[in-house]
């Protein structure tokens, strides 16, 4: 199983599956964080964005459905929601609208976390008590526990890169220790993921499960320290909602106390009635790995990217977008 989104496209669209014999099986997990976040989080920003708030958000939220509606919806109805590329962004609008409360959505693993806990650092230094940060920022070893815990047969897990280069490799260590799987730390060229399926493959034929690095290029194995000293700085660990998995215990990044001002559910709670709506899309259980994109009913008819009903099409690393894209090589 890759765990990681980038993966999974990579793995779509150079027709990785094609080049396999057929006793090797690729899954696709939780690697997605736009596909994982839940809809409760987008309820409360949309919550906010109704309370005249501005809200910065990363592209690839803007389309994700709530219960009722969407950012990109909200939106488009003349709410003031506005796409970055990083926090500093979200930095600067805060800066020129001294005014205006600014809420910045933080998603996403260990890859992206470093940059929002440096952003509220400065912002702490620079005074900007009109800056917020919805954190829904998740880490991925609970959540690669929880797959094997939920008896996914598994044989072993392609590890994210980019997760990788942050936090290193020790990450992953209770996995071969207390479940016997292997992890491989992949990169994201074809030769990259082949020669990880079969170091993952040499694991399981000499029986000794561990983690190795085939991304040496990029991830050491004390991965970056200057970047785990700012989360470990800003966040500590909280129990957070996966979609497909539940609530999983301390796999999420709440805001220490002493920066607990720029945390907008702390300093601005909000209340939304939130609704996981049967709509038929089987998203959660392609999270896990139990079923494939092409296994859900509404997938490439009903549910394509024009059209996105799950998160798992709406991401551009979602599954559904990655097997919709690349089908024909498949």
């Amino acid at each position: 199983m890759e765990v990681c989104g980038g993966h999974t496209m990579a793995i779509h669209r150079f027709g990785i599956p094609s080049l396999l014999p057929g006793n090797i099986n690729l899954l696709s997990g939780p690697g997605c964080p736009v596909c994982v976040t839940s809809v409760e989080f987008i309820d409360k920003a949309i919550e906010y964005a109704h309370n005249n708030f501005v809200l910065a958000t990363y592209g690839d939220l803007i389309r994700v459905p709530g219960s009722y509606s969407s950012l990109e919806k909200e939106k488009a109805s003349g709410k003031d929601i506005r796409i970055v590329y990083s926090l500093l962004d979200a930095l600067t609008i805060a800066r020129e609208n001294p005014k205006k409360q600014v809420v910045f959505l933080g998603i996403g693993f260990e890859t992206t976390a470093p940059g929002t806990a440096v952003g509220i650092v400065e912002a702490k230094k620079q005074e900007l008590n009109n800056f917020m940060v919805l954190s829904s920022h998740k880490l991925m070893p609970p959540a690669m526990e929880g797959i094997i815990e939920d008896g996914i047969p598994l044989d072993g897990y392609l590890c994210p890169g980019h997760v990788s280069t942050i936090t290193g490799s020790e990450i992953y260590r209770n996995i071969p220790e207390k479940y016997g799987l292997g992890c491989v730390i992949a990169g994201f060229e074809p030769v990259d993921i082949l020669q990880s399926i079969l170091m993952l493959i040499e694991q399981m034929k000499n029986k000794t499960p561990s983690v190795e690095i085939q991304y040496k290029r990029a991830v050491k194995p004390a991965g970056n320290p200057r970047a785990r000293e700012y989360m470990s700085e800003v966040f500590e660990e909280a129990d957070e909602w996966w979609r497909g998995l539940g609530i999983l215990k301390n796999s999420g990044m709440q805001l220490k106390e002493k920066y607990r001002d720029f945390d907008a559910a702390s300093r601005f709670p909000v209340d939304v009635n939130s609704k996981e709506h049967d709509n038929g899309c089987i998203c959660g259980e392609i999270l896990k790995g139990k079923k494939q994109p092409t296994d859900c009913p509404l997938f490439e008819s009903i549910c394509n990217p024009e059209n996105p009903v799950g998160a798992c099409m709406v991401s551009s690393e979602g599954a559904c977008q990655a097997f919709y894209k690349y089908k024909d090589y498949e």
